[in-house]
């Protein structure tokens, strides 16, 4: 009995089809089919019921699956384990990466590469979703890490982060809005913008939560005229008078040069919080654990405030 034999009978069931299962394999169809004979004839019983539309297993085809995955699974096992007492880490890793999460402060792109070059085995894959789905998927397991939007200064339940942005969230109007007066004050009241319509990031999103709890604590629901993913994106509407924008605090230099006016606001304060995320129990792979050492020592970590 050979290790491929139960993975090409494993993927045959899983597909439902010789077909499909060598295209998965990237083998060829009578492969799969002559080596499953081989298992079938060793075993002295037919594992699969080829009569169909669909093959499935047979009652003892059934009943041998499990011990099949097992023992796959434990040949994967015993790699993993040698890898790690060799130091050589290979596998792949999900990252989820939030809209507008790498800033100039930080450049995931050559934390990625550099981590590649040192660990060319490691498969990555990149996702950009919401805060809230991509936190839903690191608690289902479907996601290995994540940099995302956090709307309070403590983690999400069954997730552990480290803060690697903290800064205020800010209303970005037009030079020519009329809350921009030589008169108004240096900051403005959130409840000011009652009646404004607001410019934000996607429900979903760390700044957007953080936006909607602060206005039911200043007493009204946020009337949102544009969403976008890309806070600079939000900047320009603002500055055609298309709304307000909420948005971290940009620089003076480049809220000139986008024609705006980012007014800090009060009561609430609000804060744009941006966290590298991962499960409570850890990552589930030697490949994820290497990368997330290596993005913990690449993004500074930040201490959250309380607005």
């Amino acid at each position: 009995m050979e290790l491929r034999q139960l993975q090409y009978f494993i993927a045959v069931v899983e597909e439902g089809s010789f077909t499909r299962a060598a295209a998965r394999l990237h083998v060829a169809q009578p492969g799969v089919s002559a080596q499953i004979r081989l298992l079938e004839k060793e075993l002295g019983q037919p594992l699969l019921d080829r009569s169909g539309r669909r093959v499935t297993t047979t009652e003892v085809g059934g009943a041998t699956l499990t011990y099949a995955r097992a023992a796959l699974a434990a040949v994967a096992g015993m790699r993993q384990t040698v890898d790690e007492f060799t130091g050589l880490v290979r596998g792949h890793v999900t990252l989820g990466i939030v809209s507008g999460a790498t800033t100039e402060s930080y450049d995931l792109a050559d934390v990625l590469a550099d981590f590649h070059d040192d660990h060319p085995q490691v498969e990555i894959s990149l996702t950009e979703d919401t805060s809230a789905r991509m936190c839903d998927a690191l608690r289902r397991g479907t996601l290995d890490l994540a940099v995302l939007g956090v709307a309070s200064a403590t983690p999400p339940p069954g997730i552990d982060c480290q803060f690697v942005i903290d800064t205020p969230l800010v209303a970005a109007l037009s030079t020519r809005h009329p809350l921009v007066t030589p008169e108004a004050p240096p900051e403005l009241a959130l409840a000011a913008l009652a009646d404004q319509p607001l410019i934000s990031l996607p429900r979903g999103t760390g700044s957007r939560s953080t936006l909607e709890r602060g206005c039911e604590q200043a007493g009204f629901t946020p009337r949102i005229a544009f969403e976008a993913a890309e806070p600079l994106l939000l900047a320009r509407l603002a500055a055609r008078g298309l709304g307000v924008a909420i948005l971290p605090e940009p620089s003076g230099d480049t809220a000139a040069a986008l024609g705006v006016c980012a007014v800090p606001l009060t009561a609430p304060r609000l804060r744009g919080r941006i966290a590298l995320a991962w499960p409570t129990d850890g990552p589930a792979t030697p490949a994820a654990k290497a990368l997330l050492t290596r993005l913990r020592q690449a993004l500074p970590p930040v201490t959250p405030t309380e607005p």
